[in-house]
């Protein structure tokens, strides 16, 4: 069964080039800040990033000292069973429950769950469709 919980998610864009993940990061472990999810990207020649951490405040603060102003956006973090069809169950309860996914990410590995990290139309609606 999946579980769901409400998270905050740091998100920015910036003009890209190459070390720009490492620069973020960097600045963010010297912070001693640990990123629990992370989505990065190129598109055009700018850079997106959305990212969980242990403490957005610290995070942001960190980003700061480079010149980065992120902002917090709300997500869903879903934890499910790292099995086949987890993910379709999850989203044909979202569906079912009239919320459009705008967006997701997500990681499985080799553990036994995977965590996916969404982005809704209706947060509340999605969050009770999983829990069910």
């Amino acid at each position: 069964m999946a579980k769901a919980k409400k998270a905050k998610q740091l998100t920015f864009s910036m003009p890209d080039r190459a070390g720009l993940l490492s620069d973020i990061t960097a600045v963010i472990a010297e912070a001693k800040v640990n990123i629990n999810a992370i989505c990065a990207y190129a598109m055009e020649n700018k850079a997106f990033f959305m990212m969980i951490t242990e403490s957005n405040a610290r995070a942001k603060k960190a980003l700061g000292k480079i010149n980065i102003s992120p902002q917090e956006e709300d997500v869903l973090m879903v934890e499910m069973p790292n099995t086949v069809g987890s993910l379709h169950r999850a989203a044909k309860k979202i569906a079912d429950a009239g919320v459009n996914i705008n967006y997701l990410f997500a990681t499985a590995a080799s553990g036994r769950t995977s965590t996916c990290v969404l982005n809704t139309s209706d947060d509340k609606k999605a969050l009770r469709a999983v829990s069910k």
